[in-house]
Parts: C-alpha cells; structure tokens; sequence
C-alpha cells in the first residue's frame, strides 16, 4: 500500500480553507453552505470564500468617497464645455483605477454624463469591494428606464425585432451614437 504525500501547495491551501471558514462562521448561508469539498478545486474555492469574506467585510460608501482625496465634481453650472471634457475624463481614468466602468455612454454629451457622474454615480452607495475580479459597471442608458434611447442607439438587430415581437409597439429608428466614445472597458 502507498501513502501518498500532499504537495507543500495542497497543504497551504487547505489551512487557507480552514481559515477562510473560520474566519466566514459569523456569515455563514447558504452561499457557503452550496460548496460541497470536492466538486471545485480547492484553490477555486479559496478564491470563492476570499471573494465573499471581502464582500462581507467591506464598507459601503458613496463612490466619490472610495478616494482620498474624495472625488468631488463642482457644480456644471460653473464650468466651460472645455472644463467639462476634462474633468470628465479625468474622472472616468480615476474611476477605471478602482475597476469602475461606465458603459453605453455615446448618446450623452460631454455635459450630461458630466451631470450623471456628479448626481448618480459618485453619490451612489457601493460595497467597497477592493479584488482583482471586483469590478462595478454603470450602465448609462438602462432598457428599463428609457427603451427609447436603448433601441436607438445600442441594441442589436436580434434586441430590437424581440422588443418589437414582445410589445407589438414600433421601433425607433436605428441612430448612430452622436458622442462616440472609447471609455476604459473591464478586463473580467
């Protein structure tokens, strides 16, 4: 009979396991409870445990505040199209530093998404989650909210017949996005 030896890594990452479920006890749901030991490599589960014990643990904040200093915006009021375009996009690099994306922004000026950023985004209350594989999108023109300016400008041929199929009411003609734009994308 031969007793097989555990590889130094297998052995790391099982009193990572153990620690990483002594360190969730407090948490534990069904989240953790649907891992079964063996279905997933141990290593991924790991990931998945880290990945939940970071969720857990992380604070809630407004955007703005996951900065130091806090990224604050001044009023657009106060501001030139010129300025408006820097800051914007200055934003939009610090944001991307910390995986946070905005997407299907094209058909907003500079100003408006100027606006969005200051009054939604950077207001909005988000789990700080600081992972590799954490990242926040913000989708700028939601189906649900406006399907008007979704079926104009993003949604595919196939998007738009189903939305036409299942509403029976007509379609917006297809536009091209009046600001185009090549936003910094999530790698995930």
């Amino acid at each position: 009979m031969r007793i097989r030896r555990p590889h130094p890594d297998e052995v790391d990452q099982l009193l990572l396991n153990a620690q990483l479920r002594d360190e969730l006890e407090p948490y534990f749901d069904e989240s953790i409870a649907c891992l079964d030991n063996g279905r997933v490599p141990l290593h991924v589960e790991n990931e998945f445990l880290t990945a939940i014990l970071a969720w857990e643990r992380a604070p809630i904040l407004p955007l703005g505040e996951w900065f130091s200093p806090p990224l604050q915006l001044p009023s657009p009021d106060t501001l030139s199209d010129e300025q408006i375009h820097q800051l914007l996009w200055s934003s939009i690099q610090t944001l991307a530093s910390k995986r946070i994306y905005l997407d299907f922004t094209d058909h907003l000026s500079d100003r408006q998404l100027y606006c969005i950023l200051k009054r939604d985004i950077l207001t909005s209350y988000e789990k700080m989650v600081d992972l590799p594989s954490h990242s926040l999108s913000f989708n700028c023109a939601p189906p649900d909210d406006d399907p008007d300016v979704w079926l104009r400008y993003y949604a595919s041929e196939e998007e738009r017949n189903g939305w036409e199929e299942e509403t029976g009411q007509p379609l917006p003609p297809y536009q091209p996005s009046p600001f185009p734009r090549k936003l910094p994308k999530s790698s995930a």
